[in-house]
C-alpha cells in the first residue's frame, strides 16, 4: 500500500513545522540511511517522498529507492496508524510511514527509528496518533503494543494469560527499554 500522494499540494503544510515531527522524520531518514535501507521510508510514492525531503531535509539530496517485495506487517501497521492519525494530514501520513517502516526492524522501535530515547516516540504517538496511544494503558513497549493491536484486528489470540498482569512474559512486554 502506498500512502496517498500530497493531499492538496498547495495546502499540504501551511502551518509551521512541529519540532517533534521534524525530529522523528529526520531521525527516521538518518537511521534508514545508516543501515542502508531501501526504500528509506516505505509506502511513499515519488511525489510524496520528494515533498517530505523538500520540507524536512532540504539540505539533503535523497532518493527513496525502490521497494522490494517483502512479507511483513508494514501495510497493516501503516493502516492502523492512519486510522488513528489526528489530524490525517500530510505530516501524519509521513509519520505513519516512517514508524511502520522502522517497526519492521529488530530493535526497540525508538532505536529502529534512530531516536534519542523512547520518550520522543511516546510523545509523537500521543501527539499525532492519540486514540491509539491511549490504548496503551500499561505502557507496553510500542512495537509489542502495535503487534498486539494488529493481532486483535485479525482476531488472532496472542496472549498466554487472560490478562497481562498474570502473564509470565510481563517483564518482557513492559520492562525498561535500554
Amino acid at each position: 500500500m502506498n500512502a496517498p500522494e500530497l493531499i492538496a499540494p498547495e495546502l499540504a503544510l501551511l502551518e509551521p513545522l512541529d519540532a517533534l515531527d521534524l525530529l522523528v522524520i529526520r531521525c527516521g531518514l538518518a537511521e534508514s540511511q545508516r543501515i542502508g535501507a531501501q526504500p528509506l521510508i516505505r509506502g511513499l510514492g515519488p511525489t510524496s517522498f520528494e515533498g517530505l525531503r523538500a520540507l524536512c531535509a532540504p539540505e539533503q539530496d535523497l532518493e527513496n529507492g525502490a521497494a522490494a517485495d517483502r512479507f511483513d506487517e508494514f501495510e497493516e501497521l501503516f493502516e492502523l496508524l492512519l486510522d488513528h492519525a489526528a489530524p490525517l494530514d500530510q505530516m501524519g501520513i509521513w509519520l505513519a510511514a516512517t514508524i511502520a517502516t522502522a517497526a519492521q526492524r529488530d530493535n526497540h522501535l525508538w532505536q529502529d527509528m534512530g531516536l534519542p530515547s523512547r520518550r520522543e516516540l511516546s510523545a509523537v504517538l500521543r501527539q499525532r496518533f492519540p486514540t491509539l496511544a491511549t490504548l496503551n494503558v500499561g505502557d507496553m513497549k510500542w512495537k509489542k503494543f502495535f503487534y498486539r493491536q494488529l493481532c486483535g484486528r485479525a482476531g488472532v489470540p496472542i496472549c498466554k494469560s487472560p490478562n497481562c498482569a498474570d502473564c509470565i512474559d510481563h517483564a518482557i512486554c513492559f520492562g525498561p527499554e535500554e
